[in-house]
């Protein structure tokens, strides 16, 4: 561990702290609305207004739906090479809380759509960057949104140090508990917290059931709310949806591990539907399946999710993984450590040319996200928030690369603290200027938003 460290603690004369806090552009950077329009294209056309419509609310929202936009950014920075599981799409919003398949409540990473593997500075500099913008867009001063950097980043370096001397299967046991949240906290927020705690123990299935379905005839059916969940017979290119789920939920079935395949096959499909979520994934197909096992009060919300490439694989490579929703499922595992129990991934064809990889888990089942604005995370709570980021990140990357490689670069001095706060600076006016480019496009009319505001839940 100690000479891995040291080895670490030398990458600093090929890339120096100074030169992780330099922003440099690329010399022929894509426009950003043409890497959206670009995006569009895999995607199902009714729904990129809603995208850009959510996209429009504020600097913060555009860059949550910008990783496309950062990614080729960020291939441009000086990085060690040092490789671990990246999410890919880091930032303050893709945090929350999640229960262990024993039911314990856990922080961490909650969002892996764009995982891939990577060197550890893509993550770290997306996140420092969105706490800044985020920050700002809510109206937080200079001296807020430096404070909010350099918390992550010190916890960051702290956690990674500490995981660095832990044994591997300590660490592979290591999460971040409710008990270790509430120390982060001040008094004053710990009633807050501890009341969305509660919240978040209480989503369930039959809370869902609830919330989501009613009764139609003798029959429970998932309510329509158009545009956001709506019912649909074929898919975007005419074929029938229930064939399709049959045989994903057939594909899907058949990798799960023996004892969860038996419990998934005593429940029967009741209902599925269309259900746009979050704002990088509008435009994806993303739908909610509604099981039943013994009886009606034995129901299980699955939430089906299409899996395109990562936004990161222009520029890292393509990932090992044929099919795309196993590339998800298996960043998660190593990146959070204790997933829901129906996770898992699939594919199926839908033509003789198209196929459309995809992973299933529970649509809520002690998962609480922590949104940025009201209700989650405030001007006031933010800094409580920002260590836990640093902390959960350092976890996930712990896990998934060379912890002792990571601390020794690191550090535990205020220079890298000082490139990361500088680079979010950088990065926090470029994000500007393209959102001022993005809310032009849609004023002049070359991108179309919705006709009504549309809401971010998950």
């Amino acid at each position: 561990m100690q000479k891995r460290m040291a080895d670490g603690k030398a990458l600093r004369k090929v890339v120096s702290h100074i030169e992780q806090g330099v922003y440099t552009p690329p010399n022929h950077r894509i426009d950003p609305i043409t890497i959206l329009e670009d995006q569009a294209k895999t995607r199902i056309g009714s729904l990129i207004p809603i995208r850009y419509e959510r996209m429009l609310q504020s600097p913060f929202a555009f860059f949550r739906g910008g990783a496309a936009i950062m990614a080729q950014d960020l291939a441009n920075q000086p990085i060690t090479n040092i490789t671990v599981q990246l999410c890919g799409d880091m930032h303050v919003s893709n945090f929350g809380f999640f229960g262990t398949a024993e039911h314990r409540l856990i922080f961490g990473i909650n969002d892996f759509d764009e995982t891939l593997p990577g060197s550890w500075e893509w993550d770290i500099k997306r996140l420092v960057a969105s706490a800044l913008i985020a920050s700002e867009s809510m109206g937080g001063d200079k001296s807020l949104g430096k404070m909010l950097v350099y918390r992550i980043a010190s916890e960051y370096q702290k956690r990674m140090e500490q995981y660095a001397k832990m044994p591997y299967l300590d660490l592979a046991q290591e999460f971040i508990g409710e008990k270790d949240v509430r120390k982060h906290f001040s008094k004053e927020h710990q009633k807050k917290l501890d009341v969305y705690l509660k919240e978040t123990k209480g989503q369930g299935n039959i809370q869902v059931l609830q919330s989501l379905t009613t009764l139609v005839g003798k029959n429970r059916k998932i309510i329509n709310k158009p545009p956001l969940i709506e019912h649909f017979k074929k898919n975007a290119y005419g074929v029938p949806l229930k064939n399709l789920i049959d045989k994903a939920l057939l594909n899907y079935s058949s990798t799960l591990l023996a004892d969860r395949q038996i419990l998934f096959q005593r429940y029967s499909l009741k209902d599925y539907a269309r259900k746009v979520v979050g704002i990088g994934s509008v435009g994806t197909n993303c739908m909610v399946l509604y099981f039943e096992g013994d009886s009606e009060n034995d129901p299980l919300f699955l939430q089906y999710k299409e899996a395109q490439k990562s936004v990161l694989s222009p520029y890292l490579g393509e990932s090992i993984y044929r099919d795309m929703g196993r590339r998800v499922v298996a960043g998660q595992h190593l990146l959070q450590g204790a997933p829901d129990i129906f996770l898992n991934y699939g594919a199926v064809q839908y033509d003789i040319n198209k196929s459309q990889g995809f992973y299933l888990r529970q649509l809520r089942d002690m998962k609480g996200g922590i949104g940025v604005g009201a209700g989650g995370v405030s001007l006031k709570n933010f800094p409580d928030y920002a260590k836990l980021f640093g902390w959960a990140l350092a976890l996930g990357h712990a896990r998934s690369g060379d912890a002792a490689l990571i601390a020794g670069y690191c550090g535990q001095s205020r220079s890298l603290n000082d490139a990361l706060y500088g680079f979010a600076k950088s990065y926090s006016k470029q994000n500007a200027k393209d959102f001022d480019a993005f809310c032009k496009a849609v004023k002049s009319g070359k991108l179309k938003v919705s006709g009504k505001k549309v809401g971010l839940k998950r």
